[in-house]
């Protein structure tokens, strides 16, 4: 199995930044995507990027494209997400998570291993 563990949240003022990471362990070698998702209170849990675990290539949605960057350390079986101009919008819990399939899914259903996540809160 795979075990994924995410840090970094915390409280941050609109327009501020936070970086968070997630730590993976066990089976990492059958990886092929470790995504980022969140969810926010009373809404669906969504797509926020993914990062190709071999190619590093990286897709986003939309709300976060040129605000959030992802990348990866094999090295450490780490994944992060560096969020810059963080809005209140983007208040929310985030997860990692990750999968064995060869296509970088938007898809929550994909990923089957995921992390307990980390609250981010974006004050006005």
């Amino acid at each position: 199995q795979v075990q994924l563990v995410e840090s970094g949240g915390g409280l941050v003022q609109d327009g501020g930044s936070l970086r968070l990471s997630c730590a993976i362990s066990g089976r990492t070698y059958i990886l092929q995507f470790v995504g980022w998702f969140r969810q926010a209170p009373g809404k669906e849990r969504e797509f926020v990027a993914t990062i190709g675990w071999n190619t590093g290539s990286t897709i986003y949605a939309e709300s976060v494209r040129d605000r959030f960057t992802g990348a990866k350390d094999k090295a450490k079986n780490m994944v992060y997400l560096q969020m810059d101009s963080l809005k209140p919008d983007d208040t929310a819990v985030y997860y990692c998570a990750a999968n064995s399939l060869g296509i970088a899914y938007a898809h929550k259903e994909r990923y089957p291993y995921w992390g307990q996540g980390t609250q981010v809160t974006v004050s006005p």
